[in-house]
């Protein structure tokens, strides 16, 4: 069942992605049909939002049960009284899951209609309302009141500031504007704030604008399975190379119990600003963060001064994550794929000088924890074909959880190692819609099977470091 187009690609990335897809090793494996099956599901998976929404207990400051309770009752708040169930998981015991309910067909659109960008409609089937920097375009005379009809401009082509709207427009649902078309528009500037309170989306999700601050973290199913895979201790250190805006962070040194001491680096200043930001609302103390380019984070010799930050020895980690930057291609939703290939390729290059820096700054018998959010084989498979041939110290290791499919072939890595990566493709299960009724029909173990395999498309590779050479 297809709500919303296929994700669209520019024509030479689709080219790249249609000839990956169809490797050699993975039709030999699966036949012609289901390869190319796999694929259009895929495509069509990731224009729409994850089944479910997936949020971290803050298990630092509270529980669980106390934070489920909690958010029910928010839930039923926003919903009107409509039982959505919050569910926990039986192998991810930090996070709770809420089902999406959705696409819903039968909404009236109004005449008054807002044009949105890209990401922020995307952020709208998602559960958030609009805010003033996401509006484009607004009908001639929309006043503060008024009940209009919210649009995704997917391919980022209205004007802003345009009366009226006739490109490629996607549905995203009513709200009623907080502020008038020349409020929004003003010569004065760029407003803030809330633009639109969203009453009816086609996918119903929460908003957590102000929901639970310090309790909750909102994040992806799998980006929560990374922290888990590298299993932090209390009293390590631990670096996070890549780590702005600090979910996976937060949640390394929530698992430790805020005992050690969690290095965060990012290379762009207002988003260490953001890792500081969620560290202290979630009072975690544990966290260093610095502005910090990762490939560079590897000193020569040792420095006379006591800095504590970057560049830092050879050896001096228990544990690394490397959630490195990709091309992105797993985030759901996304209906226009903006990338050139020429962006796309630039990545496997960074990943690879990152690693390298990882592999010289983890201690003998320490992890590695390597991951993406995209689908490609160059950064994902590709990337742990070429580790393990150019770093022999490096061995892979079974991931615990691992609740996602196994490694995709056509790098030439043997079977087992393949079960070894976790691989998270949305195509793995049908494209389903979720109704009340279906809902309420539906068995617990049903639903956790499904939210682990209908979320965003990601890697995980897990690695230990045997020795020093």
């Amino acid at each position: 069942m297809t709500f919303f187009p296929k994700i669209s690609f520019q024509h030479e990335v689709e080219e790249y992605l249609t000839k990956m897809f169809r490797n050699n090793e993975l039709i030999t494996a699966l036949g012609t049909q289901e390869a190319e099956s796999k694929y259009q599901s895929l495509l069509s998976h990731l224009s729409h939002p994850p089944g479910f929404t997936t949020v971290r207990v803050n298990t630092h400051l509270a529980s669980v049960k106390h934070v489920k309770k909690l958010l029910f009752e928010e839930i039923q708040k926003q919903f009107k009284g409509l039982c959505v169930p919050v569910l926990e998981h039986p192998k991810l015991q930090d996070i709770l899951l809420i089902p999406v309910i959705g696409p819903r067909r039968d909404l009236k659109k109004h005449a008054s209609e807002v044009i949105v960008g890209a990401h922020c409609g995307y952020a709208v089937l998602r559960g958030a309302h609009v805010y003033v920097p996401g509006i484009i375009s607004t009908s001639r005379f929309m006043k503060a009141g008024d009940l209009v009809s919210v649009y995704s401009d997917i391919e980022g082509k209205c004007k802003r500031g345009a009366k009226e709207f006739e490109g490629v427009k996607v549905f995203l649902g009513n709200g009623i504007s907080e502020l008038s078309r020349s409020e929004i528009f003003s010569s004065s500037g760029p407003l803030n704030g809330m633009g639109i309170r969203m009453i009816e989306t086609v996918y119903l999700s929460p908003s957590f604008d102000n929901v639970l601050p310090g309790n909750l973290f909102l994040q992806n199913l799998p980006s929560v399975v990374v922290s888990h895979i590298l299993n932090p201790q209390p009293g390590e250190r631990i670096l996070d190379m890549c780590a702005a805006p600090g979910g996976k962070t937060t949640h390394l040194a929530t698992l430790m119990h805020d005992q050690g001491e969690v290095i965060a680096m990012d290379k762009i200043a207002n988003k260490v600003k953001k890792i500081k930001q969620n560290a202290d609302l979630l009072r975690l103390n544990c966290i260093k963060a610095f502005c910090y380019d990762g490939t560079k984070a590897l000193s020569v010799e040792k420095r006379e001064d006591e800095q504590e930050g970057p560049p830092f020895l050879p050896e001096s980690f228990d544990r690394i994550l490397l959630d490195a930057p990709c091309s992105g291609m797993g985030q759901r939703p996304n209906m226009a794929y903006s990338s050139t290939l020429k962006e796309v390729t630039s990545y496997q290059p960074l990943q690879r000088k990152l690693f390298t820096v990882a592999v010289k700054l983890l201690k003998p018998g320490g992890i590695l924890v390597y991951s993406t959010c995209t689908i490609t084989l160059a950064e994902n498979e590709e990337q742990v074909a070429w580790a393990l041939k150019t770093f022999p110290c490096l061995q892979l290791q079974p991931q615990e959880p691992h609740i996602g499919g196994e490694g995709m072939r056509g790098t030439g890595l043997s079977l087992d190692q393949l079960k070894l990566l976790q691989r998270f493709d949305p195509s793995a299960v049908p494209l389903q819609g979720m109704d009340i009724n279906s809902l309420q029909d539906s068995r617990e173990d049903d639903l956790i099977s499904l939210a682990n395999k209908d979320c965003i498309g990601f890697f995980i590779a897990k690695f230990i470091k045997l020795n020093s050479k």
